[in-house]
């Protein structure tokens, strides 16, 4: 197992557990999905060293967001 640490839109700063280590992510968020593209090479390959880290950065929402909603 990896983990996607994503960067920038509504869930910068979010670390999300990922099965498969893809060049995209589409994640739900609210009433919609936002998506992440990977950028760079992942981090922590080794046995010893943790969970294999991969940075994704945000790209799209799906639809149109509002950050004001409760």
């Amino acid at each position: 197992m990896a983990i996607a640490r994503l960067h920038g839109g509504p869930l910068d700063g979010q670390i999300v557990p990922i099965e498969d280590v893809e060049d995209r992510l589409i994640v739900p968020y609210s009433e919609t999905q936002v998506v992440y593209d990977r950028r760079g090479d992942a981090h922590n390959t080794g046995t010893d060293d943790g969970p294999t880290e991969i940075d994704y950065w945000f790209d799209e929402s799906l639809e149109d967001l509002t950050l004001d909603d409760d």
